[in-house]
């Protein structure tokens, strides 16, 4: 291997701090729904930023160029504009909601990132029985598990400094903004039409 292409390579690297892999967000002694649908979703976010609406603008070897299609980028910015639209409605404290252009790159890798998950999981247990724990079915658990890591209490000042600069909506959006544009999620937990986690018309970008 050539210094160029080991550079390349080493461009394209995923971290993740041991603090993220460890309980409750992963936790080797449980099944795989929850830890798919937590630490899954968090490495499909991670691979779906290369396709957001900042990501996009590096090709395999990080070098800023448009390598999109006309049509793929047309495609792409109305597909996302329903994420950039949905998220805007949502309230972070008092008067003030999401700055949806702000936190559209991450919103789009929060959904994304569930959607690889999901996938993978029922990819990997193809097949096989698995059964219900703890009152849950392993559907439930993969949607529960995904939730586990956004408990917080934050304080009306944190909310309203966040909402201004942080590019992350809140934790309680990062949950509830993807799940309603899952059907999946509707289907385990046998939600119905005009119900508060029933979206009429869901955000698809990938």
């Amino acid at each position: 291997m050539d210094e160029e292409e080991s550079d390349s390579r080493r461009s394209a690297n995923i971290n993740f701090p041991a603090g993220v892999l460890q309980p409750p967000l992963f936790d080797p002694k449980i099944d795989d729904a929850p830890n798919c649908g937590d630490t899954g979703g968090t490495i499909g976010h991670e691979l779906t930023h290369g396709f957001d609406d900042q990501g996009r603008r590096f090709d395999p070897q990080g070098n800023v160029k448009d390598w999109w299609t006309t049509q793929d980028s047309q495609n792409f910015e109305a597909r996302a504009q329903c994420v950039v639209d949905q998220y805007a409605q949502y309230v972070v404290v008092d008067d003030i909601k999401i700055n949806s252009k702000l936190t559209e790159g991450e919103d789009i890798a929060d959904l994304g990132g569930l959607i690889l998950a999901w996938m993978a999981w029922k990819d990997q247990t193809n097949n096989m029985q698995l059964e219900n724990c703890d009152g849950l079915t392993p559907e439930q658990r993969f949607f529960v598990g995904n939730a586990q890591w956004a408990c917080e209490n934050d304080r009306p000042e944190d909310l309203r400094l966040s909402a201004i600069t942080n590019p992350h909506s809140p934790g309680k959006y990062q949950v509830n903004g993807l799940v309603v544009n899952m059907p999946e999620f509707a289907k385990a937990f046998f939600c119905k039409a005009g119900q508060p986690m029933m979206k009429e018309n869901r955000c698809r970008i990938w």
